[in-house]
């Protein structure tokens, strides 16, 4: 491969942050010419809980070197204690609180959300990129993307959503950005790996989407446009696989159609910057990234661990 793999890593890491943190600028100026302008002038990139969450599950695993649930709820609890104000939904703060207050596990909690059915949310898949690097080799993968989930997403389709996540950041791993991007097999190894309908028909609506070259604002619109995994996350695919060699059009693509930016474009920049590798991602970006420095030193432990 012509990219070292540490590289990657790093590219997938600080790739989903910096799609966090522009696409919650684009929240506030959601056309190009004038976010591009705001983008040149900011001095730093705030991320926002998807960031947040990714970070702890990436301090998770390398301290364990595998996905311990209970460990995982405590540090996602510890971060959100700290840092209350990134814009967490209403799940995770009532998740840490009922495991406080009633001495259940994460897991338990998780499950009790929504009436027992638990969030179908793309909160797990935000956050994912952790799995989805350091587990890119497992056969298991799936069931290390569903553990990490089952801490605050217990429903089938906000795991699933995770799981198609984390298998596309490492199938982007394994692939040479120097070679020809093989479309057919990535999007076809996603919708193998799918395991719920709702998931699995919304990628096969993406491999239409992508191969009949149909519009990111059709395509936001067929997919969905809602924070429900299924109707967020195979947009996300959707932009890379529309943009496969450039992570700036990715990001614009995941971030300016509308729908939840910020996750988007966290979700979308994973992949391609696990893809393209760190050099891809514009400097004047890195540069301004929040915590840019810890962001790579985890990727890079994540790949040493």
């Amino acid at each position: 491969m012509t990219i070292d793999l540490k590289e990657k890593y790093k590219g997938g890491m600080v790739g989903s942050a910096i799609g966090d943190a522009i696409g919650e600028i684009a929240f506030q100026y959601p056309q190009r010419q004038v976010l591009s302008s705001i983008l040149g002038r900011a001095s730093e990139f705030r991320y926002t809980d998807d960031t947040a969450m990714a970070i702890g599950l990436a301090e998770s695993i390398i301290k364990e070197g595998r996905i311990d649930q209970q460990q995982l709820g405590k540090i996602f609890s510890n971060n959100y204690q700290r840092e209350p104000w990134r814009g967490y939904a209403s799940g995770p703060p009532t998740i840490f609180s009922m495991v406080r207050k009633l001495g259940i596990t994460y897991r338990e909690a998780a499950r009790r959300l929504f009436g027992g059915s638990g969030s179908l949310g793309n909160g797990a898949s935000m956050r994912i990129v952790p799995v989805g690097l350091f587990f890119h080799h497992a056969r298991d993968l799936y069931e290390h993307a569903s553990a990490s989930a089952e801490v605050t997403h217990a429903h089938p389709v906000g795991i699933d959503g995770a799981a198609i996540q984390a298998r596309a950041v490492a199938q982007a791993v394994e692939l040479d950005p120097q070679e020809r991007f093989p479309l057919e097999l990535f999007i076809q190894g996603l919708i193998d790996f799918a395991r719920t309908p709702e998931i699995q028909s919304k990628m096969d609506l993406v491999k239409t989407l992508v191969t009949e070259n149909v519009s990111p604002g059709i395509a936001a619109d067929m997919v969905g446009r809602t924070v429900a995994a299924h109707e967020s996350m195979p947009f996300a695919v959707y932009c890379f696989l529309r943009h496969p060699r450039s992570f700036e059009e990715c990001l614009f693509c995941a971030i300016l159609n509308q729908g939840d930016r910020d996750t988007l474009g966290a979700m979308a920049c994973a992949i391609s910057g696990a893809y393209l590798g760190l050099d891809a991602i514009p400097q004047l970006w890195r540069q301004k990234l929040e915590k840019r420095v810890h962001i790579e030193n985890l990727a890079s432990a994540l790949a040493e661990r």
